[in-house]
C-alpha cells in the first residue's frame, strides 16, 4: 500500500515555487497543456520507465503506473483517476500538466504545498441524519453508520490530541450549507465528510473524492462552463488531495490487513474528483470518504461489523496523523 512520504511542480497553478533550472517537455494537444512521462521521470527521479500497455516508473520509495489512453493511475498499489487520459503523439507519452500540478506532485513533494497549514482541529462531517437517511441498506441505513464510525474516529482523535469538532453528534437533519458554514469556522483544520454508497447490487469497494481542479467536471459526467470558475474548494486542492492520498491508502491497508484478522476483502474504486457542496465550499483541506456500498448486502454486512466500524475510524485517525506529519515542512 501506498508509503510515499505523501511526495505540486513548479508554479502552475501557484503551488510550488519554479524550479528554473529544469526543462520540462511540454506538448499542446486540442487546448490542453501536456508534459512527456519522460519529464515526470527525470523531475521526480523514477530510476527507470517501461513502457507498454501498462507504462511503469520506479524509484527505491514509488512505484507509478498509469495506462495509456485511459484515466488510471496507481501509486504504490492505489488507485486513482486522473482528470485526463494519459495521450501518446509522435512517440511520446503525455500527462496532463493539470494531473502534474494538482495530483501528482502533492503525494511526492507535500512539503512543497504551500497551503497545508499546521492544525490541531479535525472537522468531522457524518454525512446525512434525521429525515435524511441516506442510501438505503438492508440492516441499517447510511445516516446510521456515518454516525457510528464518526463518533469511534473522535475518540481516536481525541486520545491523540486533536480538537474534533462534529457537524452532527445525533441523528438531526444538518444542510449541506450549514455543514460547509461549520468548517470554515475552523480556518487552521481538516475536513473528513464519512459515507457509504449505493449503486447496484454487484457494487462494492471503497473511493475517495476530492474537489475538482478548475476546468475539471464532477466525476462521470460532461464538463460544463461553471467547472472553469474557481470555488473555495480549489485553493485547498493540493492538500485536498494530500489527505485523501492519506486517508484513501490507510482505509485500504488497514481493511485488507491480513496480520491484523480484519481482511475484509474490500476493492480499491480509486480516488477521484468531483464538486459536491462540502467540497466546493469549504475552505480548508476536505475529503469526502465512501466507505462500502450498502446496496451490495455482503458488502453490507461487513459494514454492520463493530470490527469493519472501528476498523475503518482507525484508519481515518491513522491518516491525520500522517497527513500532517507528510505536510510539517510546508513553507
Amino acid at each position: 500500500m501506498l508509503c510515499i512520504s505523501l511526495v505540486v511542480w513548479l508554479g502552475y497553478g501557484g503551488e510550488a515555487e519554479a524550479d528554473t533550472n529544469f526543462k520540462w517537455e511540454t506538448v499542446k494537444y486540442n487546448g490542453v497543456d501536456y508534459v512527456t512521462l519522460r519529464s515526470v521521470k527525470d523531475f521526480y527521479y523514477f530510476n527507470k520507465i517501461r513502457y507498454g500497455a501498462v507504462i511503469t516508473m520506479e524509484s527505491p520509495s514509488v512505484a507509478m503506473e498509469v495506462r495509456p489512453g485511459t484515466q488510471r493511475c496507481r501509486m504504490n498499489g492505489v488507485l486513482f483517476i486522473l482528470s485526463y487520459p494519459v495521450i501518446e503523439r509522435n512517440g511520446r507519452y503525455l500527462l496532463s500538466r493539470t494531473d502534474l500540478n494538482k495530483l501528482v506532485d502533492p503525494i511526492m513533494r507535500p512539503t512543497y504545498i504551500h497551503r497545508a497549514r499546521h492544525f490541531n482541529t479535525v472537522v468531522l462531517d457524518a454525512g446525512h441524519g434525521g429525515k435524511d437517511s441516506g442510501s438505503l441498506g438492508p440492516y441499517e441505513n447510511e445516516k446510521v453508520y456515518t454516525l457510528k464510525v464518526a463518533r469511534l474516529a473522535r475518540e481516536i482523535l481525541q486520545k491523540n490530541g486533536y480538537r474534533v469538532v462534529m457537524t452532527r453528534d445525533s441523528d438531526i437533519s444538518v444542510s449541506l450549507a450549514n455543514r460547509v458554514s461549520i468548517a470554515n469556522e475552523y480556518p487552521d483544520a481538516i475536513f473528513i465528510s464519512i459515507h457509504f454508497n449505493s449503486s447496484n447490487s454487484r457494487a462494492n469497494g471503497i473511493e475517495t473524492f476530492t474537489i475538482s481542479p478548475v476546468g475539471v467536471p464532477h466525476m462521470g459526467r460532461e464538463v460544463k462552463l461553471r467547472d472553469f470558475n474557481t470555488v473555495p474548494g480549489n485553493i485547498m486542492g493540493s492538500a485536498s488531495i494530500a489527505l485523501a492520498t492519506a486517508a484513501h491508502s490507510r482505509a485500504l491497508m488497514y481493511l485488507n490487513s491480513q496480520s491484523s484478522g480484519n481482511n475484509f476483502s474490500i476493492e480499491d474504486r480509486g480516488i477521484k474528483r468531483a464538486r459536491y457542496n462540502v467540497l466546493t465550499g469549504i475552505k480548508i483541506p476536505a475529503i469526502l470518504l465512501e466507505g462500502g456500498f450498502l446496496s451490495n448486502r455482503n458488502e453490507a454486512a461487513k459494514v454492520r461489523s463493530p470490527a469493519y466500524q472501528q476498523t475503518l475510524a482507525v484508519a481515518i485517525a491513522r491518516a491525520v496523523d500522517i497527513y500532517k506529519k507528510s505536510t510539517a515542512k510546508s513553507r
